[in-house]
Formats: structure tokens, C-alpha cells, sequence
């Protein structure tokens, strides 16, 4: 039976046993579904990463389900070698790291929330490790996991382009971002769904209506990906492809699947890219649900086309299938059209105007200027260079050198670049690229420790791929093709959040951690398929010692370490998950105390509101609801005294010094002291119009005072 067929093998009694597969039973099916249901979970309550309660959610419910999985996998020891453990361990010093940068944090409260978040991912990534050991033999489970989750999120999205009025009512923009709130999450989920269904497709075994129905996912994926406009997906999808098909030996079956699927598409994206109901923000409703119904309908035909030319081709592959010379031929010439694209681009730019170096001066200079005009959400986007990271990236750069070896603290980027912005007073709480971001946050020791990491994962998963020199010749089995199919998935993820803010996305990340942890702790494949190819040992009549028996309850008692270990994973996830929910207590405790506020009750108003800052008392937010209630309730002294701790929490906050200024100002009636403030507020925000017109009030407000 081939070993990617998923399910559990039925025997049937009788003169003549035969196995009869049934599909998705056993612990591939069951990985397959809740993986795709944490990945969809995880999407759908997180969304953009941007909410405090549903991301903490989420963040604490991964952090307990990756302990469970780690301490089982403790408790049920396979008896081989742990691998993983180097990427595991360099991945636990990033997320120290980041957790000690609240201590010297410009902004300790969202330090906080990216610990709270890294410290989540680390528990996925341990998970998947452990998941591993449990279960070596179901990679085609998490594999199949993963593109139900990615591909079920790009139907969503579809559909509510296809039923706006009911499913994306209040949506304004035309961009597809549903349902993270962000069109570039889409484009990556879209693109990390390709793999998967590329090895669906080009599988030589399996289930064979399953591998024809790869061929109309692949036209929803990309009709998907097109209408988030994400250039970066496109980007990382490119350069996924690359690593696939010159990994794989399964070039012909893939690029008929990917050619046929992609120029099926084709004609339905550039209808769409020119309906105004699709591409216009703020269409009427009735514009945007005719050609909604419309492009519902296309989508019907697309699925129908491509699942009958999967179909055609699957018998006829199978009828008929090309011998091991016409595979090799096409294979190489696959190769060869693949290194030709970049001749053909040169061959462009060197007929276009400028020539080469003119032309690549010119892109050049109009992506890294941010004073460059940023392109429209419109499909034209998709021919444009420029793009507003210029200017986030330059800001991210300029924090940096405020602290070049530890930064500013993780997740600080957002308070910290007003003092460089040049975009007024848009609010930015991404650099839109992991490393300026954690150049900013936490300065060249951040970096270092990030690119050991993903060298302990280079290291790890090349001994899983075959990818070292002894391991030439070892042969491409399905399981191989499988991890370079996963492998590719983490490479796309991560040349796409090098370039945005995806980092921050549990349903973009969760999928990749997935992959990545089932790389790095599958094991050398060299090993792996001498342990299935080694016989079974001849039974010797050397006496062997007998480890005696566990009898009674000592029989349900873990042994000592592995006990130790599990107690010591579930308890560190319990400690985690109970600081990750602090920040979400003292948010809710603040919201009740302004209700009590505002229903006249200030006593227990100001007890709630104290409780709050006492559960985060690195957060301003608590503080400024205190202040505003004990100045409500009479108590200016009180009031005063908050307001200045706020500044002393967050002295790189402009909001905590306008904020005491504006209390002095108005409330005190200290025009000079307020004007201080006004003025260590412009220095940390000064192209924010508030900041220029706190200085002019309170500069009016001195004279008028006799200063």
C-alpha cells in the first residue's frame, strides 16, 4: 500500500485477505482536520493580530495546546533521538531575549504583548516537534491539515466578494482582506496554499480524483491571490516555485497543474480587475453584488473547466504514462525555461528606455524613496515599485541608531517612530518587514539571535531533505517529496514577512511554525530510511536483563524525567498563559471602571481603575483612565500624580506628556509648566498637528498669564 495514502488499513477475514483503505480514518485524519481547524480558528478569532483579547485568546490556547502535545510526547517516549532540539533551543533564547526587553522597553506594555506573542509561537513550534515524535509516520495528515486550512481561508475570501451584502456588508475597501483585515495576509495565505496543492497534483500515488481536484483549487488560489493585489506574496510565491521544482523530480505533472490552472485563471482576473463593483472602494451595494454574482458564476466555470482537464490528464497520465527518458527531457527542459526568464527580463529592460542600469536605477530609487508617491489599492499596484515601506523602513532605521546593540524594546517601533514620521498623524504599528523591525526593537543582538535560529533550521531541515553531500543518490520517496513541499511553505512565509508585517498574524504564522517544527524534528532522512529498510533482528538465545514489571498504580506513574519534563512544559504554559491575560484583565477592569464613572459610582470607579494599573502597571492606558476619573470625582492631586506616572511608565509617549500638559493647562491652570510638556511632546511627535497646535495654545496661554 503506498504510504501517502491516508487512512487506517482495514483487514478482512476470509480464504483471501485483501486490505481495503478507508479514507482519512486513523491519526492522519484526525491531524488533517485539527490542523485545519486550529489553523481556521486561529484566523478567524485573531484576524489581523491587531485586537488585544481575541489575539491573547488564541496566543494562550496555542501556548497550553503545544505544552499538551510536548508533555505527551514526553510521556510516551519513542525511544530514538530527539531531533529539533537546535532550532527549538535558538528559538527559546529569541523569546527570552524579547521577553527581557521589557526591562529596558520605551514602550514596556507592548514588550508585553510581542513576549506574550513570541512565547505562543515558541509553543507551536515545540508542538510541532513533538508532534513529530508521536506521530513520524502522518506527515501527509499535517501536510493535507495545512492546505485545508489555507485553501478553506481563500474561499472564505472569495465568498464574500461573491455575497458582499451578506457576508462583507460594511467592507469600504475593494481590496480583498477578508477575514484578517489585511490584504497581504490573504495573498500570503494564498500563496502558501500553492505548495501543497502542487504535490497533490504531481504525486504518482494516491488517490487520483484528488489529485485532478488540485487543478481547480489551484485556479481559486490564484484568482485569490490576484485580488489582494500582495506584490510580496507574488514575490515569495515565485521564489517558492523556484526551490520546488529544482528540489522535486515531479516537474512534469506540477507544471502542467500550475501552467493549466494559472492560464485558466487568467482571463476571469482581468475581467474582475476591470468591474468597478470588484476594484472601486466605496462602490454602491448594488454595483458590488452584481458583479459579485457575477464572479461567482466565473468561479463555478473555472472549477468545472479545470476539474475535467485534471481529470483528462490524471487517466491519461495513467493510461499512458511518459517513460523515465521523456520525465528526465522535460524535467531539464523545465529547468532550462525557468533559468530563462531572468535572461528574458535583462533582454526587457535592455530595450526599454535607460536601458539595464537606467531602468534598475529608476525601480531602484522609487522603492527605497519614501518620499515616492505609494500606489493605490487598485490593481495597478501590481505594476508599481514604489510602496509606503520606504517610509516605515527609513523610520525603522533612524530608531535604530537611538539603540543600535539592544534597541528600544520589542514592539516599541510604534511609539518610538513618531519622533521620525513624516506622515502627520497616521497611526503605524508596523514596520511592515521583520528585520527593520526587530533592528529597531531589539537592536543587532535581536538580529543575530534571529538569523541563528533560522540556521539552526537551515541545518536541521537540510539533514531532513537529503540536502547534504553524503546524502547524494538517496532516493526521492514520497515522504521526501512531502518535506521539500513543506519546506518550501516555510522558505515562501519567510521571504514574505521579511518584507511585511506578517510576523504578527497567528493564522499567517501558525501554518508555517506547523511545517517548520515537523521539518526540523523529522530526522536525518539517510537514517530514516535505513531504520525502514533494516530487517528485523534474528532472535538470539543470549540472555538479555529484564526490566521488571510496574505493578499496581506504579504502572500509570510516569517515569521520573519524563514526568519531570511534562510537569515542567504544562506548568511554564500555565504561568505564560495566566501574565498573557493580564493585559486583556486590566483592559476589561478599565472599561468597567469608566462604566461605573459614568453611572456616578466614582468610589468603586477609582478602586477598579487603581486594581487596573496594579494588573499592568506598565501600561499608560490604566492611568489615564484613572486620572480622567479622579479629575471627575474632585481629585486633582490624585489625578496629577497618575498622570505623571504615566510619563514616568512611557517617557517616550507623546500621548502621556500632551496628556499632562493639557491636564496642567486646563485643570491647574500652569501654563508654563504645561508649556513644558507641549514641548517634550513636540520633540517625541513634532509632525503630528496636535503637537504644533498644544504649543501655540499653551504658548498663548504664558503671555496671556504676564510671561
Amino acid at each position: 500500500m503506498s504510504s501517502l495514502a491516508s487512512g487506517a488499513d482495514q483487514r478482512v477475514a476470509g480464504p483471501h485477505t485483501r486490505t481495503i483503505t478507508v479514507p482519512w480514518a486513523g491519526p492522519n485524519g484526525w491531524l488533517t482536520g485539527g490542523v485545519a481547524l486550529v489553523i481556521v480558528l486561529a484566523t478567524f478569532v485573531a484576524r489581523g493580530g491587531v485586537r488585544l483579547e481575541p489575539t491573547t485568546i488564541v496566543e494562550i490556547l496555542l501556548m497550553i495546546g503545544g505544552a499538551v502535545l510536548v508533555a505527551v510526547a514526553c510521556l510516551r517516549p519513542s525511544g530514538g533521538r530527539l531531533y529539533g532540539v537546535p532550532f527549538l533551543l535558538t528559538f527559546a533564547l529569541l523569546a527570552a531575549y524579547t521577553t527581557l526587553s521589557i526591562v529596558w522597553s520605551l514602550a514596556p506594555a507592548d514588550s508585553w504583548l510581542e513576549a506574550n506573542r513570541i512565547l505562543a509561537y515558541l509553543a507551536v513550534a515545540a508542538g510541532a516537534v513533538a508532534l513529530v515524535r508521536l506521530l513520524p509516520g502522518c506527515w501527509s495528515g499535517l501536510l493535507y491539515g495545512v492546505l485545508a486550512g489555507t485553501l478553506l481561508i481563500c474561499l472564505w475570501a472569495l465568498l464574500t466578494k461573491v455575497f458582499p451584502a451578506s457576508l462583507a456588508a460594511d467592507e469600504q475597501l475593494a481590496r480583498l482582506r477578508a477575514p484578517y483585515e489585511y490584504w497581504n495576509s490573504v495573498g500570503l495565505t494564498a500563496a502558501m496554499a500553492v505548495p501543497p496543492l502542487l504535490w497533490l497534483a504531481a504525486r504518482r500515488t494516491g488517490y487520483g480524483v484528488a489529485a485532478a481536484m488540485a487543478w481547480p483549487a489551484l485556479g481559486l488560489v490564484f484568482v485569490c491571490l490576484m485580488l489582494s493585489y500582495s506584490r510580496g506574496s507574488l514575490i515569495a510565491l515565485g521564489i517558492g516555485l523556484a526551490v520546488w521544482f529544482a528540489a522535486v523530480p515531479l516537474r512534469l505533472r506540477a507544471v502542467a497543474a500550475l501552467a493549466c490552472s494559472a492560464l485558466a485563471a487568467v482571463p476571469l482576473v482581468l475581467w474582475a480587475f476591470a468591474q468597478d463593483g470588484l476594484t472601486v472602494d466605496r462602490a454602491p451595494m448594488s454595483a458590488r453584488v452584481d458583479a459579485g454574482h457575477e464572479l461567482g458564476a466565473l468561479l463555478l466555470l473555472l472549477v468545472a473547466v479545470l476539474a475535467i482537464a485534471g481529470l483528462f490528464v490524471g487517466f491519461r497520465t495513467t493510461q499512458h504514462p511518459p517513460d523515465a527518458r521523456a520525465r528526465r527531457i522535460a524535467g531539464r527542459g523545465l529547468l532550462g525555461a525557468l533559468a530563462l526568464v531572468p535572461v528574458a527580463v535583462l533582454i526587457a529592460l535592455a530595450a526599454s528606455p535607460g536601458g539595464i542600469s537606467g531602468q534598475t536605477t529608476e525601480a531602484w530609487n522609487r522603492l527605497t524613496d519614501p518620499q515616492a508617491r505609494t500606489p493605490g489599492n487598485t490593481p495597478d499596484r501590481l505594476r508599481a515599485t514604489s510602496s509606503v515601506r520606504a517610509q516605515y523602513w527609513n523610520e525603522a532605521l533612524k530608531v535604530h541608531e537611538h539603540s543600535t546593540v539592544v534597541g528600544t524594546g520589542a514592539g516599541s517601533y510604534a511609539t518610538t517612530r513618531t519622533r521620525y514620521r513624516e506622515n502627520g498623524d497616521v497611526i503605524v504599528r508596523h514596520a511592515h518587514g521583520y528585520f527593520v523591525q526587530t533592528l529597531s526593537d531589539l537592536g543587532w543582538v535581536g538580529i543575530g539571535l534571529t538569523l541563528l535560529c533560522g540556521l539552526a533550521w537551515v541545518l536541521t531541515a537540510a539533514w531532513a531533505l537529503g540536502m547534504r553531500r553524503r546524502d547524494r543518490g538517496l532516493p526521492f520517496d514520497a515522504e521526501r517529496v512531502a518535506l521539500w513541499t513543506m519546506a518550501v511553505g516555510v522558505v515562501i512565509f519567510g521571504v514574505h514577512s521579511a518584507i511585511d508585517w506578517t510576523w504578527f498574524v497567528p493564522g499567517n504564522v501558525l501554518p508555517a511554525l506547523l511545517l517548520a517544527g515537523w521539518v526540523a524534528g523529522r530526522g536525518p532522512l539517510r537514517a530514516r530510511l535505513e531504520a525502514v529498510e533494516e530487517p528485523e533482528p534474528a532472535a538470539v538465545a543470549v540472555a538479555e536483563p529484564v526490566t521488571p514489571a510496574r505493578t499496581g498504580w506504579s504502572r500509570y506513574a510516569p517515569r521520573p524525567v519524563a514526568g519531570v519534563l511534562a510537569t515542567l512544559a504544562l506548568a511554564t504554559a500555565l504561568v505564560a498563559a495566566f501574565a498573557a491575560y493580564q493585559p486583556v484583565r486590566a483592559e476589561n477592569l478599565g472599561d468597567t471602571a469608566t462604566d461605573q464613572a459614568d453611572k456616578g459610582a466614582y468610589e468603586q470607579a477609582v478602586e477598579t481603575a487603581e486594581k487596573a494599573v496594579d494588573v499592568n502597571p506598565l501600561s499608560t492606558d490604566p492611568l489615564f483612565e484613572l486620572a480622567a476619573i479622579q479629575q471627575g470625582r474632585g481629585q486633582t492631586p490624585e489625578a496629577k500624580a497618575a498622570l505623571i506616572k504615566a510619563t514616568e511608565v512611557q517617557p517616550a509617549s507623546a500621548e502621556a506628556w500632551r496628556r499632562l500638559g493639557q491636564f496642567r493647562l486646563d485643570a491647574l491652570a500652569e501654563p508654563r509648566t504645561a508649556l513644558k510638556d507641549f514641548q517634550v511632546a513636540y520633540y517625541l511627535d513634532p509632525q503630528n498637528p496636535r503637537s504644533w497646535t498644544d504649543l501655540i495654545v499653551a504658548t498663548r496661554a504664558v503671555q496671556a498669564d504676564g510671561g
